[in-house]
């Protein structure tokens, strides 16, 4: 396989980077609500150490996707059979996950720095976390992590459509299904 994309495929970076990140958010999802929902503080501190790991490796790994993008590669055109209005759909689908990311992270990385979780979250300092609630992007950070959710079952539902019931191989493009 190529490491740069062809018109009608991706390339192992791309490959590599997207189901990278598809790992990490999983992860991130999972430690954040995980986090939320936990009253044991230690499992707490566990899980939100783990959630800013993974958020900040699915920032960096979106930065580096966009520069990829950008300056080193071209994603291969639009799958045949597309009709223009599923294409413009995969597109915000597909910006709207970038645009969703990059903010989120900076919520979450604004959340820590004003809340005062640094410390804890690095060692430097005992528990117990500061009320998270109380800084005005963690209110984006919740937001932005629903919709998250709701572009993710968008984006890999429509991804089972096209492998399931199309049976258009889409998948095979991204290096999974056959």
């Amino acid at each position: 396989m190529a490491l740069k994309s062809s018109p009608t495929r991706y390339g192992a970076v791309a490959i590599t980077i997207h189901w990278l990140t598809a790992l990490a958010i999983l992860l991130m999802l999972v430690s954040g609500l995980g986090a939320a929902n936990t009253a044991d503080a230690a499992i707490e501190f566990n899980l939100l150490r783990a959630h800013a790991i993974m958020g900040t490796l699915v920032g960096i790994l979106t930065l580096l996707r966009i520069i990829w993008w950008l300056f080193l590669d071209r994603r291969p055109a639009d799958a045949a059979g597309l009709s223009r209005g599923q294409a413009r759909a995969a597109h915000i689908v597909h910006y709207g996950l970038y645009a969703v990311i990059l903010v989120m992270v900076s919520s979450g990385i604004g959340t820590v720095v004003l809340s005062g979780a640094a410390a804890q979250l690095t060692g430097a300092a005992a528990l117990p976390l500061p009320d998270f609630a109380a800084v005005p992007p963690f209110t984006v950070h919740g937001l932005l992590a629903r919709l998250l959710m709701v572009l993710l079952v968008g984006h890999i539902g429509a991804a089972l459509w096209h492998q399931f019931i199309k049976r258009d191989r889409l998948l095979a493009r991204m290096g999974a299904g056959s």
